[in-house]
């Protein structure tokens, strides 16, 4: 986006002209409306050059005593003679297709005065959905990195969106923008792997294994951690056995194969369960790029400054020993300790959520407020593929922050809400829901006073586990929001992959964790493109897209004009 600098010349109005344009089109709305435009510019068509020629700029010079110079313009002239007419002549309806209709807000007082029915909120607008996406996902916004300068340039859009839409600013000192102040920890030496191997003495002989030679992190959350040895098949087909015995332990993990995503699978079962690290077993050619990986230190989760830990991390490693180094561990007696050691440094940064707020209507209903919420930064720049290191993270979720905008458009254009509705859109959802965490902390409200929220998280592209038409729900035999939206026309199931805990894994569960029925809205089908740089507009599916959004207006709106409290089923609530 830019602006133009408009300079006195034959070619337009000149800046008095402007002003006086830009006074009268406050003052008369419907008559400007109508097409005149201030300026010709370059490159527009015949029929927007000639409102903008027959602006007349006449400049009358009188030089007395009581009078100095005084310019004139005729502009008013000009919009009265050929503006009136192409007005009337223009069909009231012309809205280009898939642009937003004019918001309710405009209604004028004669209307109000006469009693006439508000118009309707303006239905989705596919080219707004698509103008956001193409603006945050794009490579100008190097993917929106937590807690980077991106971040906040992201966080500052939304936030002019939200102006644009009519929702009032509910960040810090009266703007959109929430900080949140960070600590990041950095690694400042190798880590070493360290337990005592069974031999003729007592406590036997001390092993000390290094990083990037027997050892490396796939993910760090601590500098020091130690806990017993546990070894388990991840091909077992029930091992829910196992992990009822694994927590506080560090887990060693074999038969998982050459399948990552079932061992990673397998890794989050383990630390749902409370294991302190899960070790899995890397093949020749992996082991081989150890030494090489090591000449990066692996990084360690950002904790909001004053925490102990931050809201999505459950302070959970997984390493990657090679195959000897596993073997070694297969054969020590059960229950040996490991110890994990390392130095940190650390230093400040931030994160930024961006937050509006619609006040509602009915004295009764504005204190039970609805969250409508999404997670607005991905990861940056990193590794290249293919030799692209933006992760634009299109449908990850620059998809659900265009579905909360969409959602503010139409809300904050129609008849207030009864019940108050935030809009907020979190930093730092990527590195452990510290945006969410902080939001939780700093709400605008009072959290018992909010009574649910939904979590938008990648709805670009259709889920192929369920039909093309349809979102899914996590966590939905938690409470009875779900069953209840659906009973209203969203076409909405339940989760079709609860192997995954996606319930746990957004920042609904920061929220939940605290009482609030939260619960994730999304149609992520497993795709490959998580988390890497081909998740870019490119496979979006914008046909989806709206119809996932579009399908969520009316049970949406139900929801912030009723009195339906959610509540969470016996045992729903985390």
């Amino acid at each position: 986006m830019y602006f133009r600098v408009h300079q006195k010349s034959d070619a337009g109005p000149g800046i008095t002209g402007v002003m006086a344009f830009a006074n009268l089109q406050r003052r008369c709305p419907a008559l400007c409306s109508g097409g005149l435009r201030p300026a010709r510019y370059a490159g527009e068509t015949p029929a927007r050059q000639s409102a903008g020629s027959l602006a007349l700029s006449v400049e009358f010079f009188f030089e007395t005593v009581l009078m100095k110079r005084l310019s004139v313009s005729l502009l008013a002239f000009s919009l009265l003679a050929f503006g009136l007419p192409q007005a009337i002549l223009r069909p009231a309806a012309a809205v280009s297709q898939g642009q937003p209709a004019p918001a309710g807000r405009n209604q004028s007082q004669s209307d109000i005065r006469h009693g006439a029915a508000p118009p309707p909120a303006p239905g989705l607008c596919a080219a707004c959905i698509r103008a956001h996406m193409e603006f945050l996902a794009s490579d100008a916004m190097r993917g929106r990195g937590s807690g980077t300068a991106d971040e906040l340039l992201a966080a500052t859009y939304v936030g002019a969106q939200l102006r644009a839409y009519g929702i009032a600013p509910a960040g810090d000192a009266g703007t959109y923008i929430q900080r949140a102040v960070l600590q990041q920890p950095k690694l400042a030496a190798l880590p070493l792997l360290t337990f005592a191997k069974p031999g003729t003495g007592d406590p036997g002989e001390k092993v000390t294994w290094t990083y990037g030679k027997e050892f490396i992190a796939l993910r760090l959350s601590q500098t020091h951690f130690s806990g017993p040895l546990r070894v388990v098949n991840s091909d077992k087909i029930n091992p829910d056995e196992d992990d009822t015995q694994v927590a506080g332990s560090i887990v060693l993990m074999v038969g998982s194969g050459s399948d990552r995503r079932k061992l990673r699978a397998r890794a989050e079962s383990l630390a749902s369960a409370g294991a302190v690290a899960a070790i899995a077993t890397a093949n020749a050619e992996e082991a081989g790029r150890f030494p090489e990986r090591s000449e990066h230190l692996p990084p360690l989760p950002t904790q909001i400054e004053g925490r102990a830990a931050p809201g999505l991390e459950n302070n959970f490693s997984l390493l990657e020993v090679s195959l000897e180094a596993a073997k070694t561990l297969e054969e020590l007696p059960a229950n040996t300790r490991l110890n994990f050691d390392s130095s940190s440094t650390s230093e400040r940064k931030y994160t930024w959520n961006a937050i509006g707020l619609l006040r509602g209507s009915d004295a009764k209903l504005r204190d039970s407020a609805v969250l409508l919420s999404a997670h607005l930064d991905h990861l940056g720049i990193g590794r290249p593929v293919n030799g692209d290191d933006i992760y634009n993270g299109a449908d990850d979720d620059a998809s659900g922050t265009t579905a909360v905008l969409e959602l503010a458009r139409i809300l904050g254009a129609g008849a207030r809400p009864r019940r108050t509705v935030i809009f907020a859109l979190f930093g730092s959802e990527e590195t452990g829901g510290l945006g969410s965490t902080y939001f939780r902390e700093h709400p605008p409200l009072p959290l018992r006073e909010i009574a649910v929220n939904l979590e938008f998280e990648m709805l670009g592209r259709a889920d192929p586990a369920v039909r093309s038409d349809t979102v899914w729900l996590t966590g939905w035999e938690r409470s009875n929001l779900g069953p209840t939206l659906a009973a209203r026309g969203a076409k909405l199931v339940g989760d079709p992959h609860p192997e995954q805990n996606f319930f746990a894994r957004s920042d609904n569960y920061v929220l939940a964790k605290k009482g609030v029925v939260a619960q994730t809205v999304s149609s992520y089908g497993l795709h490959r493109d998580y988390h890497q740089p081909s998740d870019d507009l490119a496979h979006i599916d914008f046909k989806h897209m709206d119809a996932a959004i579009g399908s969520l207006l009316r049970p949406v709106s139900w929801l912030v004009n009723s009195s339906f409290t959610p509540k969470w089923t016996e045992g729903g609530k985390p």
